[in-house]
C-alpha cells in the first residue's frame, strides 16, 4: 500500500524498478493472483491517489500523487500479466533474465556489440537448420525467385514453434503453484526457492527465445508481400 502523502516527499519515494509491486497492493508474493481482487484494489487506489484530490494540497503532495499514480499503473500492468508478474517476482529475488528482446537486438547492432543470447541445448540442431532455411528464403526473395516448398516448410515450423511456446507456458504454471506453496508454508529453505526460481528462469528464457524465432520467421515470410 502506498505511504501516506503526509509523511512522504517525492525525494523520498523509491524508484519504480526497486518497488515491490505485490506489497504496493498489499498482496503476498504469489504468482496465482486473484485477478478480480487485483482489479478492485487498483480502482480503489486509483480513486485514493488521483491528482484531482490534491489540487489544493500543495506542490509536494501534488507531485507525490502524480508519482504514485504512475507507479500504480506500472504495478497494475505488471501484476495483471502472468509473465510480467513472474519476471517481477524474479527481479525482486535478484534474478535477471537473458535479454532476448528485439530492442536488445537493435541496440547490439547499433553498438557493434554481441547480444547475449543462449540457444536452449535441445533446440541447437533445429535452430541451426531453421536459420539456414531463413537465410535461403531471404536470398531467394532478393533475387526474385519463388520457392513454395521452402515457404510451406517454414510455415509448418512456425506452427511447431508456436505450439512449443504454449507448452512451455503450461509447464511454467506448475512452477507458479510450487512457488505459492512455498509462500503458504512460510518456507525459508533457500534450496527449495532456488529450485523453483531456476525452473522458472529456464522456462522464461526458452519461451523468449522461441518467441523471437517465431518473430524472425514471420519477418522473412512477410517480407516483400
Amino acid at each position: 500500500m502506498p505511504a501516506d502523502p503526509k509523511t512522504v516527499t517525492p525525494a523520498e519515494d523509491a524508484k519504480s524498478d526497486s518497488v515491490d509491486y505485490f506489497a504496493f497492493f498489499g498482496l503476498p508474493q504469489k504468482l496465482n493472483l486473484d485477478g478480480p481482487l487485483l482489479e478492485r484494489e487498483f480502482y480503489k487506489l486509483s480513486r485514493r491517489l488521483h491528482p484531482d484530490l490534491f489540487v489544493s494540497a500543495g506542490r509536494a503532495k501534488q507531485d507525490w500523487s502524480t508519482e504514485q499514480t504512475s507507479l500504480l499503473n506500472d504495478a497494475y500492468r505488471s501484476l495483471k500479466d502472468p509473465i510480467r508478474r513472474t519476471e517481477h517476482l524474479l527481479h525482486l529475488q535478484g534474478v535477471e533474465l537473458e535479454e532476448q528482446s528485439k530492442t536488445a537486438t537493435e541496440q547490439a547492432r547499433a553498438s557493434g556489440n554481441m547480444k547475449k543470447q543462449v540457444v536452449p541445448p535441445d533446440l541447437l540442431e533445429e535452430v541451426f537448420e531453421l536459420n539456414m532455411q531463413l537465410e535461403q528464403l531471404r536470398m531467394d526473395k532478393k533475387s526474385g525467385q519463388d520457392d513454395p516448398a521452402l515457404v510451406k516448410e517454414l510455415e509448418a515450423q512456425r506452427v511447431a514453434l508456436e505450439d512449443k511456446h504454449e507448452a512451455l507456458l503450461q509447464e511454467l504454471r506448475s512452477y507458479w503453484s510450487d512457488w505459492d506453496k512455498l509462500v503458504d508454508r512460510g518456507s525459508e529453505s533457500e534450496e527449495d526457492r532456488r529450485r523453483v526460481r531456476d525452473g522458472m528462469v529456464d522456462l522464461l528464457n526458452r519461451r523468449n527465445y522461441i518467441r523471437n524465432l517465431v518473430r524472425d520467421v514471420n519477418e522473412v515470410l512477410e517480407a516483400g508481400r
